[in-house]
């Protein structure tokens, strides 16, 4: 069977009516390839003066990879990054040791009604990387290799596929493809990674004959190869990659392989011993669960 599984993910609010769905981690699957983290939010109509501000938090050992389809985010970090993101961008933040970053919308759009639709990855480092120096990498839109397969437009957002390959860093072995098809066209999906999913943004889609619903995410066998078909106009993603190099241990915006350096991760935060980043003067608590209690192992 080429769905292995079906992830329906569920509903978090972050505050100010700004509503995610979260599908990574999950209790069925809670990595696939590198990604242990996958947030699909929007899209949302804003009205002028809403704060969907994201204030100051932290990460250790993992990478956040942001990419909009609608709207605009200002990412400022400790690291002095000052970046807008905008549609059709791919935003890798390593944190490494660690790293401090908030993501506030725009000026020019807080007064303004707009829209916001996107998402938000987050990649588990390998273990020689977990405790790496913080780097922040921009890769315009017009850099994502984007071609037609067979009629259907593909983006290469991380990794290779159909003879293309991003220009975005890569720790491990990933791919993350963003995929439009026209109604009743389809594409063939051959060579993925061993662990890869299908994510659709939009439209009807049917995996082998087998249809897949709008909010869900489809595990995949990857021992065949998939045809994808598109029975209204659709826009799916592909995300996977080679598994992770062990154990991983999960607390709030922290991942290591070391249940201990998550803990510390949270006492560094309370302590306030991480970088600031310049300029601003809020920041997220730790929240309000014990830090000692098992860090969620991945």
């Amino acid at each position: 069977m080429t769905i292995s599984n079906v992830l329906k993910g569920h509903e978090k609010d972050l505050g100010g009516g700004f509503v995610v769905r979260r599908y990574l981690p999950s209790a069925v699957k809670q990595a696939v390839g590198p990604f242990i983290f996958f947030d699909h939010f929007g899209p949302i109509d804003v009205a002028p003066g809403s704060d969907h501000d994201v204030r100051p938090h932290p990460h250790i050992g993992l990478a956040t990879v942001t990419y909009l389809f609608e709207g605009a985010m200002d990412h400022r970090d400790s690291l002095g990054t000052v970046q807008r993101i905008e549609p059709g961008a791919i935003n890798l933040m390593t944190s490494g040791k660690g790293i401090v970053h908030s993501e506030r919308t725009p000026k020019d759009l807080v007064d303004q009604p707009h829209r916001t639709h996107g998402l938000q990855l987050w990649v588990a480092l390998p273990k020689e990387y977990e405790e790496c120096e913080p780097c922040f990498e921009h890769t315009r839109a017009d850099q994502i290799p984007s071609f037609q397969v067979d009629g259907a437009s593909v983006r290469v957002l991380i990794g290779t596929a159909f003879g293309k390959t991003s220009p975005v860093k890569t720790y491990s072995q990933t791919l993350y493809l963003d995929v439009a098809l026209k109604a009743e066209q389809e594409i063939g999906l051959a060579g993925l990674p061993a662990e890869a999913a299908i994510y659709p943004i939009s439209g009807e889609l049917e995996i082998d004959g087998v249809p897949l619903a709008l909010h869900t995410m489809a595990l995949l066998d990857t021992s065949t190869a998939q045809r994808v078909l598109a029975r209204s106009a659709a826009q799916f993603m592909v995300i996977g990659g080679e598994p992770l190099d062990g154990r991983r241990y999960m607390f709030w915006n922290f991942v290591s392989s070391r249940k201990e350096r998550v803990v510390q991760a949270g006492e560094d935060w309370e302590a306030m011993r991480f970088d600031q980043v310049p300029g601003e003067t809020e920041r997220i608590p730790l929240p309000k669960r014990p830090v000692d209690k098992e860090p969620t192992p991945l």
